[in-house]
């Protein structure tokens, strides 16, 4: 009787290289996934507290909001609205991180500096939110009781 023989790959996963999916062992089986291969967010949902007016009047107040890069950080240093007031730099970066609002999905820094003061505030402070834990959540407390509390920064403010 002669045996079949069947190749031995090695394990990629075993290599340290990053994969897809692991083809099942037999037919049949389930794929499963990497260890470690979490989904990671990149997009958060917003609402501003005022909303933008195009204009026309619409007011746009639902938008997203991405993950940073390091190139989204380095190319607003290289803007001359930005060489010529560093203050400008949070207007340059969240028009490149902002790729819908309301109905608009060409949304740039002509768009931000066109914004409520409240509103450039809310999302100065979503982005470092976002950018530095991952999360849009923020820990509070109550004034009262100093009842410790999660609330979500993407959600309406003040309902």
């Amino acid at each position: 009787m002669t045996e079949a023989v069947v190749p031995v790959l090695p394990d990629p996963a075993a290599a340290g290289e990053r994969t897809a999916l692991h083809s099942p062992a037999t037919p049949g089986a389930a794929a499963v996934p990497p260890r470690g291969s979490a989904a990671l967010r990149t997009e958060f949902p917003f609402t501003l507290p005022r909303g933008y007016v195009d204009g026309e009047g619409n007011v746009h107040r639902e938008g997203v909001m991405r993950l940073a890069t390091a190139r989204d950080e380095l190319i607003p240093l290289k803007d001359q609205r930005v060489q010529e007031n560093p203050a400008y730099l949070s207007v340059v970066l969240l028009g490149r991180l902002i790729p819908r609002l309301g109905s608009l999905t060409d949304v740039h820094a002509g768009i931000i500096e066109e914004m409520f003061a409240a509103d450039l505030a809310f999302l100065q402070n979503f982005y470092e939110k976002i950018n530095t834990d991952g999360t849009s959540l923020a820990t509070t407390a109550c004034p009262e009781c100093s009842h410790e509390f999660h609330v979500d920064m993407g959600s309406r403010l003040g309902e």
